[in-house]
């Protein structure tokens, strides 16, 4: 494979689609003078896979009917040599071939839902293409905000007191639910289980407020989670890079909001400019904080990181009562919005260095992958089928 086609694959269906239509913008800005060719795979909110040039332009996303007519659908296809290729999809008559590139590797570009919680990563898999960020595992476990804390409690990662249930609990159990979450004692944190940006999350102080802001997250999960909330509150944030065997940690940041819980016009919609990603929010890097607690929570991400797994750049966010210092991890985000380059850039590390980098782990990881046996020589099925459906069903 001369060409080396780099994959930029975005958007699909999720509340967070625009940022993660703006992660891609920056990617593509970064990576323009390079040696990749670079090419969108841009996922609809209906979950169209889309190709063509005209999604490299962020102009053109102020109006998605037109830009979605402007494209063509694509698809993952394997050639007869076995290689993979994003290839356009249609009726195609003698004159007209579809457009079909190679695929070098894909920068995994995604916030939320489908294409963060291990789905789109499982694809990759499955067509054996190199793939940057968190593998499926990580991935779906970090995704899941209440499967995330159970796992961290399991490795003696703190963690605030919490309750979760379903839509269908609280359908049939609604005045059980509010005594248990009146028993962790208001103010309380309401999040949607499987979602990121701060999305659907509310801070609330009475039973009524808990019951509205249950309400409106039910729109975004069928899943929710109930925590009790740190006061006073620091939010403090860190991002790691490399693999589960070797990473580090970025410096810290302290996110500035305009109230306790940062919402999502916080992280995406003041300092700067929404075209700009999470870039855009306002925050204190290197945080405001003791270099004893820097330590504390850089060490906390790294081993937080290699728990879930993870690999490439992940964020990891925690939440420290002002007062006494107490650190307890809140999130992993294993698709950072703008890849928190803004973290790294503090240490020397440009954007384009970033992508390189997360390029190459995702490289290593798909070689090492591959030195290992991936399949087992075996006449089992042949002998099983000399015996018949009825052999099969007595000898296991």
């Amino acid at each position: 494979m001369n060409q080396k086609n780099l994959i930029i694959a975005f958007g699909g269906v999720s509340p967070e689609h625009e940022v993660s239509v703006l992660t891609a913008m920056q990617v593509f800005s970064a990576l323009e003078n390079s040696s990749y060719n670079l090419v969108p795979l841009y996922i609809t909110k209906s979950g169209h896979w889309l190709g063509g040039d005209a999604l490299s332009n962020l102009e053109n996303y102020k109006d998605l009917n037109t830009l979605e007519s402007m494209c063509y659908p694509v698809s993952f296809t394997k050639s007869e040599m076995g290689i993979t290729h994003l290839t356009e999809q249609g009726n195609f008559g003698l004159f007209k071939k579809p457009i079909s590139v190679p695929v070098y590797a894909v920068v995994c570009a995604f916030h939320g839902s489908e294409g963060e919680n291990g789905a789109f990563q499982g694809i990759c898999e499955q067509y054996n293409i190199p793939y940057t960020g968190s593998g499926v595992l990580a991935s779906s476990v970090g995704m899941d905000k209440v499967k995330a804390k159970q796992l961290c409690e399991a490795n003696q990662i703190p963690v605030t007191s919490s309750l979760d249930f379903y839509e269908s609990d609280w359908e049939q159990h609604q005045e059980t639910i509010l005594n248990e979450a009146a028993l962790l004692e208001f103010p309380l944190v309401v999040k949607p289980s499987s979602l990121g940006s701060s999305i659907g999350v509310k801070k609330v102080d009475t039973k009524e407020e808990l019951i509205e802001a249950v309400e409106i997250a039910f729109r975004y999960d069928a899943h929710l989670l109930v925590e009790v909330a740190i006061n006073p509150l620091m939010e403090i944030n860190c991002s790691v890079l490399g693999t589960s065997e070797t990473c580090r940690a970025s410096v810290c940041e302290r996110p500035l909001g305009s109230m306790e819980t940062l919402s999502f016009e916080d992280k995406y919609q003041r300092g700067g400019g929404a075209e700009k990603g999470m870039a855009s929010a306002d925050r204190v890097i290197p945080a405001d904080i003791s270099p004893e607690l820097t330590d504390q929570i850089r060490s906390m991400a790294v081993h937080t990181f290699k728990t879930f797994d993870a690999s490439g750049v992940a964020r990891l966010d925690f939440l420290v009562n002002a007062d006494t210092e107490e650190v307890y991890f809140n999130e992993i985000n294993t698709i950072p919005g703008s890849f928190s380059f803004y973290l790294w850039e503090k240490s020397d590390l440009s954007f384009a260095g970033l992508v390189n980098e997360l390029i190459d782990i995702a490289l290593k990881k798909h070689q090492a992958k591959n030195g290992r046996i991936r399949s087992y020589e075996t006449n089992l099925l042949s002998e099983k089928a000399a015996t018949g459906i009825k052999g099969l069903k007595g000898s296991k």
